[in-house]
């Protein structure tokens, strides 16, 4: 079973997802012809967000690699990026059943009207097979592995269903979508303390700037385009020894901009394919589940943030904190990682972020700053424990991504920077069963709460549709 399961996830997810998304559509009673080409505009998808952050880590890592040389930068934990994380997650007997698994509890969850959310996103439970592996390598025991990946899923689950009503409100064409994937929902409570915190200053009102604010505002400085020629630009600049040398790149640090610039621009158009793939998958499966489920407040399909990654703010946002996070990574006393391959999952910080700030540029950009300058903290302190898992998944697979160089250890911001997966990990190997009992604690209260809202908004629903009649 193990096998089988590993085999299917290392196609990958432009070919995995097709085949998946399929087989599901066709199960909800979709006509294969639909099932099939929202499978296949799923992959595309996925094929042209690939291609976008592998044109964006491979521009940018030369001149950064560069930068670090320049500036004589010493730190030891090597990025792996997200490609790595998924190896070592679906490499271990935790990845093998982590879908089936998770899948039971999310209906049993259901069931007992302690979720409204069915989490389809099935790439994506990577990242609680993650959690679990890593957590398996560090106690040498798989129980505790399997533990701290459901928990890691049903938190996930809760936070989803709690952030809701706002992501539905603030993005648009996306009702009865939630985004379950701890990576986003993670940075919530920074950008809920946060965003409260800045409220509280006198006249922050008056920085409300949004995207579209900006274009208004800046014309084309504010277009997220030619914000991705600047920077890449800049950085083309910063690359090089001497004022003889920047001459001498002038065509490829242009060129450097342009790519940076081509990515702004075409991660909206690919993410388009995703909400025309997912859409139909999504309704079906919105149907059926509220048929099974009469009496709830209504179901929402978990799916990927892929959805959204392309709004403007997002974008701006996720480019101004490129640079500004390669300078924390150098100054911050204790830090040991500078991101790199990295730098393309930045853009999903922010899904879950938006909604509370409704946009706001210099908000949403003030909290991204906190979590990312958090985010390298936790991943040195998980670099230890992501070692020691990629190099046994690499002694028994050989698969290159996970091969770390020697003299280096290991890690990756777009996963181990989740404030989630860090305190899992931390409460079960520091504590054990102390810190089992509080990770349970915690979820059943979370639970409750969600249980009690779920049944107050059906009953409501049930009285205005009783008046109504």
């Amino acid at each position: 079973m193990e096998a089988v399961f590993s085999y299917i996830i290392g196609l990958g997810a432009a070919v995995m997802m097709p085949i998946l998304f399929t087989i599901l559509g066709l199960c909800i009673g979709i006509k294969f012809g639909k099932a099939l080409k929202s499978g296949l505009l799923v992959g595309v998808g996925f094929v042209g967000l690939s291609v976008v952050t592998a044109l964006l880590t491979s521009s940018l890592g030369g001149p950064l690699k560069d930068v670090t040389e320049i500036y004589n930068l010493q730190l030891g934990i090597f990025d792996m990026g997200w490609p790595a994380a998924a190896s070592v997650a679906y490499n271990t007997t935790v990845g093998a059943f982590i879908i089936p698994v998770c899948l039971g509890i999310n209906i049993l969850l259901l069931l007992v009207k302690a979720t409204n959310t069915i989490n389809i996103d099935l790439w994506n439970y990577w990242h609680y097979a993650f959690i679990g592996a890593v957590v398996f390598f560090a106690t040498e025991n798989i129980w505790w592995g399997f533990f701290a990946a459901v928990i890691c899923f049903i938190i996930t689950l809760f936070m989803a269903d709690l952030t809701t009503k706002k992501f539905q409100s603030y993005y648009k064409d996306l009702e009865g979508i939630s985004i379950p994937q701890p990576f986003c929902q993670s940075f919530v409570p920074f950008a809920e303390g946060l965003n409260w915190c800045m409220d509280k200053i006198p006249g922050m009102y008056k920085l409300d700037i949004d995207a579209e604010g900006m274009k208004k505002k800046f014309g084309i400085l504010g277009e997220p385009l030619f914000l991705g020629v600047l920077v890449g630009i800049i950085i083309g600049c910063l690359a090089c020894h001497s004022w003889a040398e920047l001459v001498s790149k002038i065509p490829s640090i242009l060129g450097l901009g342009i790519k940076m610039g081509a990515v702004m621009e075409l991660i909206p158009r690919i993410t388009a394919l995703f909400i025309e793939g997912l859409k139909p998958i999504a309704e079906a499966t919105k149907e059926l589940v509220s048929k099974k489920f009469k009496n709830s407040a209504g179901i929402n399909i978990g799916m990927s943030p892929a959805l959204v990654i392309g709004h403007p703010t997002t974008l701006v946002v996720s480019l101004l904190l490129i640079p500004v996070t390669l300078i924390l990574a150098v100054v911050l006393p204790g830090n040991e990682f500078l991101p790199l391959a990295s730098l393309a999952g930045m853009f999903y910080v922010f899904p879950a972020v938006l909604p509370v700030t409704k946009g706001n540029v210099v908000k949403t950009f003030i909290i991204g700053l906190v979590a990312l300058a958090v985010g390298l903290y936790l991943v040195t302190d998980l670099a230890p424990f992501f070692t020691l898992a990629a190099q046994d998944v690499y002694a028994s697979t050989g698969d290159a991504a996970v091969a770390i160089p020697e003299g280096f250890q290991g890690g990756s911001l777009d996963f181990a920077s989740s404030i989630f997966s860090w305190v899992i990990f931390r409460c079960i190997y520091n504590w054990k069963i102390v810190g089992a009992v509080l990770l349970v604690a915690g979820t059943t209260v979370m639970a409750i709460i969600n249980r009690r809202r779920i049944i107050k908004a059906s009953y409501e629903k049930n009285i205005n549709r009783s008046t109504a009649a």
